[in-house]
């Protein structure tokens, strides 16, 4: 009996930049970044979000279709809060409906800071997958090529969202919430640091 090699993983990946200029209460910016629901939110799509408790999350990402299978990935999300930093880390992933691919591994590395001017962050974004046999007359490298680029199209489109639906989600926020004592002391200690 021949033994079959087995095939390699792809592994690809994406990163980021984030420098967004905020005009107006940029000094509350920590304050906002600790609304953890409401941040995630602003940044994914909400009807797609489940809470599983405090600070982690199921999300199913938009279904994609690569190469005539329709993928839709499952990721568990971390979100933590730290000295106005918000970051984001995939602790699980999976792909739902494609029975074909059991190695899949998303992998999420996100972190957005406020600072006196605006919003900073990065976000890394990565898969390793072995492909399942329909895909195995595709050559390697398109393969590699489009991953790359459906994880930069995400990325992209997150950053976009931070762009317009996050900074119009924090404009929101400031009007219906009050500056809380804390928040106050927050900027005072910030203010003093400059």
């Amino acid at each position: 009996m021949t033994r079959q090699p087995q095939a390699m993983p792809l592994a690809f990946q994406a990163s980021q930049n984030l420098n967004l200029p905020v005009r107006q209460n940029a000094e509350r910016l920590p304050a906002y970044l600790l609304e953890q629901d409401r941040v995630l939110a602003a940044l994914l799509e909400w009807e797609k979000l489940t809470p599983l408790g405090e600070g982690r999350f199921s999300y199913a990402v938009t279904s994609l279709k690569v190469f005539q299978l329709q993928i839709n990935p499952v990721v568990s999300l971390k979100v933590d809060n730290c000295d106005g930093k918000l970051s984001i880390r995939a602790t699980d992933s999976e792909l739902k409906g494609l029975d074909l691919v059991d190695d899949f591994d998303l992998g999420l590395e996100a972190i957005m800071e406020a600072t006196p001017k605006g919003l900073e962050g990065e976000a890394l974004l990565s898969v390793s997958v072995t492909p399942p046999a329909l895909l195995k007359l595709i050559p390697k490298g398109v393969l590699k090529s489009t991953g790359q680029s459906i994880l930069s199209g995400i990325l992209l489109g997150i950053k976009t969202r931070v762009g317009q639906q996050l900074v119009k989600d924090f404009s929101q926020w400031c009007k219906e919430t009050p500056i809380s004592s804390s928040e106050a002391a927050m900027n005072s200690k910030q203010l003093g640091e400059e």
